[in-house]
């Protein structure tokens, strides 16, 4: 015997309402972990037009002190040449919630900060040089700027902003590390993951994985000064 009682219609309309109860609650629960938490953090358009999302930073900017990283130099704004530029986004989930690279990674002390309604842009400015890879907003987006076209990898980057990269550790982040590229696995160590043109990159840090979560960008504005090739992702 049922255990919800009354006639066949008012049944029929409790079963379709716990139904569509359930399918929220799972499209919800979907969501959530896409998003990095039980609402999923706010976002806006920064100041390169990608969407930046109020995330924790993974680990602040701490990049190295001006010193040639792994064969990649620092330039100062007076001598900068950039004829290879191309945009990379990487997204980071740490236990399934939405982490973030912070802005100002390889471009060393003092920064130049100019501040737009929609966030900060920092740069390079006359008394500080700029690495070849860095990010310029808190959005994801490493900026490979060189005077010549170059196969750079995560690795790299993660050496000039100071911080571990390897199968257990991103970062202050600890755990299994999976890392995708434009939908696909990387096997292998983290560090060898290549940094392609218009790259969508996805970083998992322990449990559980977010599967992969393609993310459009397209990067507007200025493409810095000496730049005569800048390469604008196509997503």
């Amino acid at each position: 015997m049922s255990a919800i009682e009354g006639p066949p219609r008012r049944r029929s309309r409790k079963v379709i309402s716990l139904t569509v109860l359930v399918v929220l609650v799972l499209v919800g629960g979907i969501g959530a972990v896409l998003l990095g938490g039980s609402s999923g953090p706010s976002s806006q358009k920064g100041p390169e037009g990608v969407l930046i999302y109020n995330a924790p930073n993974v680990a602040p900017a701490t990049t190295r002190g001006g010193t040639t990283v792994d064969g990649i130099s620092c330039r100062k704004q007076s001598v900068e040449t950039v004829k290879y530029h191309v945009h990379v986004h990487v997204a980071v989930y740490v236990k399934g919630k939405m982490m973030r690279l912070p802005a100002g990674i390889g471009i060393t002390a003092p920064r130049l900060l100019e501040k737009y309604s929609n966030g900060h842009f920092y740069d390079v400015g006359p008394y500080d040089c700029l690495y070849w890879l860095h990010t310029h907003v808190a959005d994801g987006i490493i900026h490979v700027e060189s005077p010549g076209r170059k196969d750079f990898t995560l690795g790299e980057f993660f050496d000039i902003w100071n911080q571990p990269l390897g199968p257990s550790q991103v970062a202050t982040a600890k755990g299994n590390v999976v890392v995708f590229e434009n939908g696909k696995r990387i096997l292998g160590n983290p560090r060898m993951t290549p940094l392609l043109a218009h790259a969508d990159i996805q970083i998992d840090v322990g449990s559980p994985v977010v599967p992969f979560h393609e993310f459009p960008f397209k990067v507007t504005g200025g493409c810095g000064a000496g730049t005569n090739n800048c390469s604008i992702a196509k997503k």
